[in-house]
């Protein structure tokens, strides 16, 4: 048997953390609150150990965050695993705020949960295709250059924010001279983000510039997963029926 890492993250709130974890699935193997703070997490044998060590006094700090890796056999998998959990404990999908995942986009190989103190745990496909792009190609220009960079700020980077505005600066600039499959790609794209950033208003007028480019049945075919995505991100975002509680804040 070789050597086993266990990451030890820090936590303000043990409880707390142990609930957000207990809601995906993992079991608590350890838990202590005197003379610190110390809880021990197992899922799949693999663990995830927590610290919080007994400060007063003190504001926490960026640098307090930490994150770490677990590579899955099945990253897809476990993301529905993770999704299903949630939406049963919570009713909907945390994906804004600390205590919550990210969402899992068609040829990912990567998704992170992030726990109530901000720390980020990544989970990857072990093994991840030859084939996967992950942008950045110096043959592109114009739209098809600024749409790459928009899809590594929000896949790779996790910042919708930033890749809105990369887009609508694009369609500013390129928007003219782009291809209509480049123009349906960036409303597309804007229109995903919209739901992300939960702006509803910028996301029907995303979806009316589409509407406007009266694209054809072979064009629609082609980009089908792209036209789809605001509303799969809707569904996958929305709350279901019954009384749930929101992870703790």
């Amino acid at each position: 048997m070789g050597d086993t890492a266990v990451p030890v993250l820090s936590t303000h709130d043990l409880a707390r953390t142990l609930e957000f974890w207990r809601a995906l699935g993992y079991t608590v193997t350890h838990e202590q609150h005197k003379p610190y703070g110390y809880g021990a997490l197992r899922a799949h044998d693999c663990e995830i150990h927590y610290y919080a060590a007994p400060v007063t006094g003190h504001e926490r700090q960026a640098q307090e965050t930490a994150g770490c890796l677990i590579m899955v056999d099945d990253v897809a998998g476990r993301h529905r695993d993770f999704t299903a959990a949630l939406r049963k404990r919570y009713g909907k999908i945390p994906a804004k705020g600390a205590a919550r995942i990210t969402r899992l986009r068609p040829g990912q190989t990567r998704f992170s949960a992030i726990d109530p103190d901000d720390n980020w745990i990544t989970y990857i496909q072990v093994e991840t295709p030859e084939d996967v792009e992950y942008g950045g190609s110096v043959e592109l220009s114009g739209l098809a250059k600024v749409l790459d960079n928009a899809r590594i700020l929000r896949d790779y980077k996790v910042d919708d924010d930033s890749a809105e505005r990369a887009l609508e600066a694009g369609l500013r600039r390129h928007g003219a001279e782009a291809s209509r499959i480049e123009r349906a790609q960036a409303y597309a794209a804007l229109a995903e983000l919209a739901v992300a950033l939960e702006n509803p208003a910028k996301a029907e007028a995303r979806r009316a510039d589409l509407a406007a480019l009266s694209l054809t049945e072979s064009e629609r075919a082609e980009l089908a997963t792209e036209l789809d995505a605001a509303d799969d991100l809707a569904a996958w975002l929305g709350p279901v029926d019954g009384e749930h509680t929101r992870p703790s804040e």
